[in-house]
């Protein structure tokens, strides 16, 4: 049977080269094939000094891929690196004093394994910090790591469920940590859901993606600002000198909603895009999966006046299953670890593993989406049909944002459209739309539906989803 895996992966890279979706002709999605008896449900992956991906699965395995280039990756094989961890749900692979090692955050500890021999399979399992806690509540996942520049590990801690009902029965559920090299745990901000996802800005800035739920009106990006309250209360008895019945603190707001079924509905991982261009025009922008719509999603970000704000877009669909972990080749290339189990996918597989190539074609799409006193500047990532882009009828926007409660999520609501009262064209690839009534604390829904390049093609994606907080030197939501 592992033939037949190989003869799809094949036939699918034929047909996808053959006859390409408007987004294959830009980005070409690769498959590994896997052992009938090998349950690949990633939960992580990184990439060793050689090259080689290496992939941690919610089973409790690491499992090196060797031959994974090839397009498409026929010989492929996989090598298993450690086994018995607790469902890991991230990795990172760092070179410490002339010496590779790789670190996973388990649901109870970070674990910090070694290959000391040289072949390819880890000889120490070390627990580098188990300071947070676990009650054996089915839904506490710990995502991560991911280091900051000085060298610390930040995980985040979902919360745990009864039901419906959130529970932080353990110490720093609902947390983000960080862990010092020393092995130290620093408390950072609570408030989180389940925060499949964290990140750095090239400045240091630190992010995580949090899942529509109780409290989160529709999955989000935000930013972990310690000692910030993220706006799930579960977690507020971890921290220091609150006690029940006592007001909630400030909440940090969203520095992007991702609106429901429009924009994925299950946001996995937080991967800068580091390429410098290998993998097409959207460096310094974010990437970020979803597992049940088996979607990569992409993201820009500015910071307003101090306030973190920005766009989100439709990005390359049609994965196999729910991307849940990302991570960039040195080729520039994207290997996409995938699963499904407790959120379900639209995807015709329950796991695997696939690598995203830049065919080097540009896509035709909005680059950036930035905020002016008076509306919105944008960028695009081609000329333009300049008449077109000046014509009012090219442009539709409406308003709308979420409520905060205790309920199961939100709908839009208070939604409204919004009239753009001119189209200015300012270069061959910037269009100034000034906005009748700007919305702090509402996703502004932009459609595109006429805007056309230069040589008269249309976008590849002709909607775009700003979440506005905060106004250049004006209004903020809330």
């Amino acid at each position: 049977m592992h033939l037949d895996a190989r003869f799809e992966s094949w036939l699918q890279s034929r047909l996808d080269r053959d006859f390409p979706t408007p987004e294959g002709r830009h980005y070409r999605i690769l498959t590994v094939p896997l052992p009938d008896d090998l349950v690949l449900e990633v939960g992580g992956v990184d990439l060793l000094p050689d090259g080689r991906p290496i992939v941690c699965t919610r089973r409790g395995e690491l499992w090196i891929v060797h031959d994974a280039y090839a397009e498409p990756p026929l010989d492929a094989r996989l090598t298993l690196f450690a086994s018995g961890l607790h469902e890991p749900l991230g990795l990172v692979v760092r070179q410490e004093g002339g010496r590779t090692a790789v670190y996973c955050a388990q649901r109870p500890e970070l674990t910090r394994l070694l290959d000391t021999d040289g072949d390819d399979r880890a000889d120490v399992y070390e627990c580098f910090c188990d300071a947070w806690g676990i009650s054996g509540n089915y839904h506490e996942f710990a995502y991560g790591p991911k280091f900051d520049s000085e060298g610390n590990a930040w995980i985040t801690l979902n919360v745990g469920f009864d039901g419906m009902t959130p529970l932080s029965e353990a110490p720093y559920r609902g947390w983000c940590v960080k862990i010092t090299p020393a092995g130290d745990m620093i408390p950072v901000c609570s408030g989180l859901r389940s925060p499949n996802g964290l990140g750095f800005l090239p400045d240091g800035s630190a992010f995580f993606l949090d899942n529509q739920g109780d409290w989160v009106g529709t999955n989000k990006l935000a930013q972990l600002i310690p000692g910030s309250w993220q706006g799930n209360p579960a977690s507020l008895r971890w921290r220091e000198g609150w006690k029940k019945g006592d007001p909630a603190p400030e909440r940090t707001d969203a520095a992007v909603w991702f609106p429901y079924k429009k924009m994925g509905q299950s946001p996995a991982d937080f991967l800068l895009d580091d390429t410098g261009g290998r993998f097409g025009p959207f460096t310094g922008q974010v990437f970020t999966g979803d597992m049940t719509l088996c979607t990569v999603m992409r993201v820009f970000l500015e910071s307003v006046d101090g306030t973190w704000q920005g766009a989100c877009f439709p990005f390359l669909e049609n994965f196999e299953s729910g991307p849940n972990r990302l991570a960039f080749a040195a080729d520039g290339s994207m290997f996409v670890g995938m699963t499904d189990r407790g959120w379900g996918s639209t995807g015709a597989k329950r796991y695997g593993l696939q690598r995203v190539v830049y065919t080097g074609v540009t896509p035709f799409e909005v680059l950036e989406m930035r905020v002016v006193p008076d509306g919105f500047q944008l960028e695009f990532t081609q000329d333009l049909d300049s008449a077109a882009a000046a014509d009012l009828a090219s442009y539709r926007m409406l308003s709308y944002t979420y409520a905060y409660h205790s309920d199961y999520g939100s709908p839009e609501i208070d939604s409204a459209e919004q009239k753009i009262t001119k189209a200015a064209v300012t270069g061959p690839r910037g269009v100034h739309l000034t906005i009748e009534s700007l919305k702090p604390g509402f996703v502004h829904e932009l459609h595109l539906p006429g805007v056309k390049r230069a040589d008269g093609a249309p976008l590849l994606h002709p909607v775009a989803y700003y979440t506005l907080q905060k106004i250049p030197g004006g209004a903020s939501g809330r």
